[in-house]
């Protein structure tokens, strides 16, 4: 299945299964409340497939698989005959409207817990934060290939993406970073990423790379693939050698070649490249080029190109027995939604950018290739999505259950119901704040697809 193809389906399963969730917590509540429910929709537009239960209610899978809804009898939207008034919407009591509409995103919370639960079971794949290389900044605080980071800011660090996301956090709150790592011997130390050098309007997307931070799984051996013609390297290195070391430094990542190499050609005398050889350690006196280039500058060189990897095979397993799993499960929800709910803090406050907000292009995508990764990132991804869906439904805004919450809330302070002028206001602000957050939504998908 091509990526286009692959995006569509499983942005249709993946909101398929999320709006399901969604709308039969709507549903499920509402008919313990004794509301009777006109139909269980989901997608909108002309219904595709439908049949009605014994109770009347109408189950539909609609043309527009972009969301859904669940439509109840209520005396403001039709009129009810005087026998089934009491089991319309509006009739209930304030207490009630507000379980029905809370039910919703709560049903989502339940849903990402209950996947995250199933991924941790089933056990996710993924690259430990163990450093193959570390230049600039991350070189200067003391931090050196091999080193696995353990704590950033007192949070426990598993995973590369543990590590980004904190690290994104403190510089974006221009803050440095107090990190424990652990060497390859076992020994653990502290030490300071100054993130708050970084330079105003950094990429914020980039923050692990602007520090100097190079993953291990990211980082390329010091593998020669080809020797550049006219070159230092000619007659001395070949395709094959393994680079060691450079002047005594020990070398893991072809990316600590490329500094080393400019501080011998700097300081005018020839360098001694240690390489594996088929098995055989050799020293090899060579003297860096300086070589121009038009994007680069002039800079020294030795005159390889390294040979890129294939995909890298995961070095850290997150899995748990079913009983362990559901406190990890509960313990990841709190996080993710600390995360987000500090992400969104940092976009109202100006101190992260509107572009991190993703539309239906970029989730699509998204689906696409967690779906490609495996089950156990797919079902990671669900489990942010109803996350997010659980959050930007519980906001505020008219039209979103938490605008409806907010309505209720206001009800239950004045002791009566918000005029119906007031909730139609209401619903125009809604439409335009949605309308205003979904254009933005879109902007950002074709800038990023016309960037690439």
């Amino acid at each position: 299945m091509g990526d286009f193809l692959g995006s569509i389906w499983w942005m249709i399963v993946s909101l398929g299964v999320l709006v399901t969730f969604h709308e039969f917590g709507h549903y499920w509540v509402a008919r313990r409340c004794g509301v009777r429910v006109l139909r269980f929709s989901v997608g909108f537009g002309k219904p595709l497939w439908s049949r009605r239960d014994r109770h009347g209610t109408e189950f539909a899978i609609a043309a527009i698989p972009l969301g859904g809804y669940v439509k109840m009898l209520d005396e403001r939207e039709t009129e009810v005959a005087p026998e089934e008034a009491a089991s319309a919407f509006n009739r209930k009591t304030v207490w009630q409207r507000i379980a029905i509409v809370a039910a919703g995103p709560i049903a989502n919370l339940i849903l990402c817990v209950a996947l995250l639960w199933t991924m941790f079971v089933i056990g996710k794949q993924d690259y430990s934060p163990t450093l193959g290389a570390a230049e600039g900044m991350a070189a200067e605080a003391g931090l050196r290939a091999g080193d696995r980071l353990q704590a950033i800011d007192g949070r426990t660090i598993a995973t590369w993406g543990d590590a980004a996301m904190v690290l994104t956090g403190a510089a974006l709150d221009g803050h440095d970073a107090q990190i424990r790592v652990q060497d390859a011997t076992g020994a653990q130390r502290e030490l300071r990423l100054p993130l708050s050098q970084l330079p105003v309007g950094f990429d914020e997307r980039r923050v692990p790379v602007l520090a100097g931070l190079v993953w291990q799984f990211q980082a390329v051996p010091p593998l020669i693939e080809r020797v550049v013609e006219d070159s230092p390297a000619v007659g001395i290195l070949r395709p094959g050698d393994r680079i060691l070391a450079v002047d005594g430094q020990r070398v893991t990542s072809a990316g600590q070649v490329t500094p080393l190499i400019q501080s011998v050609g700097e300081h005018g005398y020839p360098a001694m490249v240690e390489v594996d050889r088929e098995g055989q350690r050799m020293a090899l006196e060579m003297r860096p080029q300086l070589t121009q280039d038009p994007e680069r500058g002039s800079y020294w060189a030795l005159g390889v190109a390294f040979a890129m990897p294939a995909e890298p095979a995961y070095d850290a397993s997150l899995r748990y027995g079913p009983l362990a799993a559901i406190p990890v499960a509960f313990r990841e929800t709190g996080r993710l939604a600390a995360d987000s709910l500090s992400m969104m803090r940092r976009m109202v406050t100006g101190r992260a950018s509107v572009d991190n907000i993703a539309g239906p292009v970029t989730i699509a995508r998204a689906a696409n290739a967690s779906a490609k990764r495996g089950v156990d990132w797919f079902l990671w991804f669900l489990a942010l999505i109803s996350l997010s869906l659980a959050i930007i439904n519980l906001l505020p805004i008219p039209i979103l259950d938490g605008g409806h919450l907010l309505y209720y809330l206001i009800e239950l302070v004045k002791g009566s119901p918000v005029s119906e002028r007031a909730m139609a206001a209401g619903q125009y602000v809604g439409l335009a704040m949605l309308a205003g957050l979904m254009g933005l939504a879109f902007y950002n998908d074709i800038l990023d697809l016309v960037s690439r």
